[in-house]
């Protein structure tokens, strides 16, 4: 059964750090398209990043680029978010996703991906 689990969420000072970490079972993130979402309260779940199966391309959404890093380790089958200069508009429950997706990822919303885990609360703040 595919299970999707991520941990390393908490409680951070702006301009902190914060690393997520997300480990599939019975599912390879090498051979699949890998995200992370995440969902403030009241709002819509964007995607922040995706790395696509095709070539293995990692692409971020606008607000986190240059501040957030997402890899995969194919050894553990783990996929990571570095989160570095986390801003208080970063606070929401962030997810990982995966699925069998042909095409560059950052065309996919969130409805195309078939795998969630359970979601990891990132609160900054003061």
């Amino acid at each position: 059964q595919v299970q999707l689990v991520e941990s390393g969420g908490g409680l951070v000072q702006p301009g902190g750090s914060l690393t997520l970490s997300c480990v599939g079972t019975d599912f390879s993130f090498y051979d699949n398209t890998v995200g992370w979402f995440r969902q403030a309260p009241g709002k819509e779940r964007e995607r922040v990043s995706c790395i696509s199966q095709t070539d293995r391309a990692t692409y971020y959404v606008d607000p986190v680029r240059g501040r957030f890093t997402m890899s995969t380790d194919r050894a553990s089958n783990t996929a990571y978010l570095q989160m570095s200069n986390l801003r208080p508009d970063d606070t929401a429950v962030y997810y990982c996703a995966a699925a069998w997706l042909p095409l560059r990822c950052d065309v996919y919303e969130a409805s195309r991906y078939d795998h969630w885990g359970q979601g990891t609360q990132v609160t900054v703040s003061l």
